[in-house]
């Protein structure tokens, strides 16, 4: 299957690890040139080898949302290129948990989760709408639309799945060719990630936790997530402006409540 998207080129956001590595090696795989960030030269280094024999190009924007400056770096480095596929895929719970944590907190979460990606959306959009064809991915979360995690990372999730729903309509009626959509997936094992850190210092949790939560008792793996985010930055993706996909088995129960009839 032609995805319509070889010789482009893609900025992936945390592009190096967990899901957005495994993005990135699809993206390339077929034919698409990479940018991607990482807070650590060494995982851009590791990815760069790995994506070695094919025949794109793979750069590497150092970087650490938490910097003060970091737009002003990210800026930099990206110069003038030019972005025809954006994932926003950055974000973590910061493992902030308590529900009355300072409003510092809430600042670092929402400028992780949400803030930044609406400033890269906004950096690179002009020219997607100047070459009438761009795609955005947002990654968010099943937390985003219902009682799933810590407050404070529902709260920002839900603020980019809000963000994709709007701006994705709105973009449809300035440029039809430019989409912007969300996928949102469900408990997912990434290495190093929350919950293999769990499954290490408490296994029983993680297994009461895919036992009540998960339809299939088990976390998906990242090759689960990756092809659906591939399939929205391609071609393809061409009526799907401003969709929140579920990638879950079933472990979200919103639809569920769903009147559709009504």
């Amino acid at each position: 299957m032609d995805l319509g998207i070889k010789g482009k080129t893609a900025l992936v956001t945390g592009g190096c690890n967990g899901i957005g590595e495994s993005i990135s090696e699809l993206l390339a795989k077929e034919g698409v040139n990479l940018l991607v960030t990482s807070r650590k030269k060494e995982s851009i280094d590791l990815l760069k080898e790995k994506l070695s024999k094919l025949p794109i190009s793979v750069e590497g924007i150092l970087l650490d949302f938490f910097d003060e400056d970091w737009f002003l770096n990210f800026k930099e480095q990206l110069s003038n290129k030019e972005i025809d596929i954006l994932v926003n895929n950055a974000g973590h719970n910061l493992n902030i948990t308590n529900p009355y944590c300072e409003i510092e907190d809430w600042r670092k979460i929402m400028n992780l989760n949400f803030e930044v990606h609406v400033q890269i959306t906004n950096h690179v959009v002009d020219y997607m709408k100047n070459q009438d064809w761009g795609r955005i991915v947002n990654i968010t979360s099943c937390a985003g639309l219902e009682n799933s995690g810590p407050v404070t990372y529902t709260v920002s999730k839900a603020a980019l799945t809000a963000y994709t729903r709007t701006m994705g309509r709105i973009l449809a009626t300035e440029c039809n060719n430019v989409v912007m959509s969300a996928i949102f997936p469900g408990v997912t094992l990434t290495k190093g990630g929350h919950w293999d850190k769990v499954l290490k210092d408490n296994p029983a949790h993680a297994e009461k936790y895919l036992r009540e939560r998960s339809p299939l008792g088990r976390f998906a793996e990242v090759d689960e997530i990756s092809p659906v985010v591939l399939f929205y930055c391609s071609e393809l993706a061409s009526f799907s402006h401003g969709a929140i996909v579920p990638v879950d088995a079933g472990q979200s129960r919103h639809f569920m409540y769903h009147n559709y009839l009504t």
